[in-house]
């Protein structure tokens, strides 16, 4: 799982944009003064960072001093919403910038887009006999081609990339029909032709009231 850090000084906010991103497999560790965050990116290894800029002790445009020489991308999620203050964010090397109120939506597919723009979604994904090249969009099982469609290859991407976690149904809709709206029963239909073609019978969970999770390692 990407392991992300949000750094917001508003508790209500922070525990939204965590819950959230959790929600759709993220590994989330949260931070409300900059002073903690400097120490955080200081112990630990980051995939992303969404920063504010307001914050007590260090702001974000510190914080983003501290992670741009870790080649860690970074977001700020701000209400300076003028034009100013996006030029001055993108040319200190933010890599986007969110002005507040934002949508959940908006946020999960900007993370996503910044994750993969950046490289940190890795080109390569692999799970027990399985390996998918997400550049040549191929799946190989025992270094055997398997034929997958377009939707059957994003599905098991997301399988893949969140391996361990139990992704809902509603994150699985948006990320791999955009948020259509489906009959109920196609999530569970491009599953059951996912566990066939890749021998993943008992690979593939069904978690109830949930979605679906890939199994771990461990399990």
């Amino acid at each position: 799982m990407n392991r992300i850090l949000i750094v917001e000084d508003e508790i209500t906010i922070s525990r939204l944009i965590a819950v959230s991103l959790r929600r759709a497999g993220y590994d989330c560790t949260v931070a409300n003064d900059g002073s903690t965050a400097a120490d955080l990116i200081a112990e630990h290894d980051f995939d992303l960072a969404l920063l504010d800029i307001m914050l007590p002790g260090l702001d974000g445009y510190e914080l983003l001093g501290y992670l741009r020489p870790l080649g860690v991308p970074v977001i700020f999620i701000t209400a300076k919403g003028a034009t100013k203050d996006r030029v001055k964010g993108l040319q200190l090397g933010a890599d986007d910038y969110i002005v507040k109120p934002f949508e959940i939506e908006e946020l999960l597919a900007r993370v996503e887009a910044v994750l993969r723009r950046t490289g940190r979604g890795g080109q390569t994904l692999t799970a027990f006999d399985v390996t998918m090249d997400i550049v040549a969009r191929t799946v190989t099982r025992q270094g055997k081609a398997v034929e997958l469609t377009p939707r059957e290859f994003d599905l098991l991407e997301q399988l893949m990339r969140n391996r361990g976690a139990a992704l809902y149904r509603d994150v699985l809709y948006g990320r791999v029909w955009g948020g259509d709206l489906l009959d109920s029963r196609t999530l569970d239909l491009h599953i059951q032709r996912l566990r066939k073609k890749l021998g993943w019978a008992d690979k593939i969970e069904t978690v109830y009231r949930v979605g679906y999770r890939l199994k771990s390692d461990q399990k």
